[in-house]
């Protein structure tokens, strides 16, 4: 299985500082849905992890994020895109949790839930949790630099950097999975131009 995790606030939609608590505040970052789509057609299965602490905050509850979940998944549709799941953490860092990014418990129900091992397996955020997170279980992190990265500084990512000495860092989620098609192609021997979202490459 072709698995890719993603993040969700500020690497498929835009950040709150209040937090994301309702599907009228769920709004896609230009392009991300489309990437979406991009991976699934060159057969990628997209799992999302994210942390919702807004919900141990008492800020919204399950039937606000199931609703902002269904809005993402009929706005996927419509551009020919899919998620297979979402796995969420619903703790606040003083819950002291194993599952909170840049703990490693989201990821290991993903590979439990999907019965494989996450060796390898491509995971892409928007803040250094998300990269860490993805490290400990030995997936191959990516940034991007939107959401909360878009404000990181040279001597941040290059701390980063040495913390995560394989992180390839991506402008957006659009580049992203630019990068991870082209991969493929070239892995298979195809040198024909690939689409993207800014034109053509190769």
């Amino acid at each position: 299985m072709k698995l890719v995790i993603i993040d969700r606030d500020g690497t498929i939609n835009h950040e709150r500082e209040d937090y994301v608590k309702s599907p009228e505040e769920w709004v896609p970052l230009p392009g991300s849905l489309e990437a979406i789509a991009r991976l699934n057609h060159a057969g990628w299965h997209v799992v999302v992890a994210t942390n919702q602490s807004g919900i141990g905050r008492g800020l919204f509850d399950m039937v606000a994020l199931n609703a902002m979940h269904a809005k993402m998944n009929q706005m996927l549709t419509k551009v020919g895109g899919r998620v297979d799941a979402v796995f969420f953490c619903p703790h606040t860092p003083e819950d002291q949790c194993t599952c909170r990014k840049p703990m490693p418990g989201l990821f290991q129900m993903i590979g439990q839930r999907f019965g494989c091992d996450l060796v390898g397996v491509p995971m892409v955020g928007d803040l250094p949790r998300d990269v860490l997170a993805a490290q400990s279980v030995g997936c191959e992190p990516h940034l991007v630099r939107t959401g909360q990265a878009a404000t990181m500084g040279d001597a941040e990512l290059q701390d980063l950097r040495r913390r995560v000495p394989d992180l390839t860092i991506h402008p957006d989620l659009s580049a992203f999975a630019d990068f991870l098609v082209l991969r493929d192609r070239q892995a298979i021997g195809e040198d024909g131009p690939v689409s993207t979202h800014t034109g053509e490459i190769r």
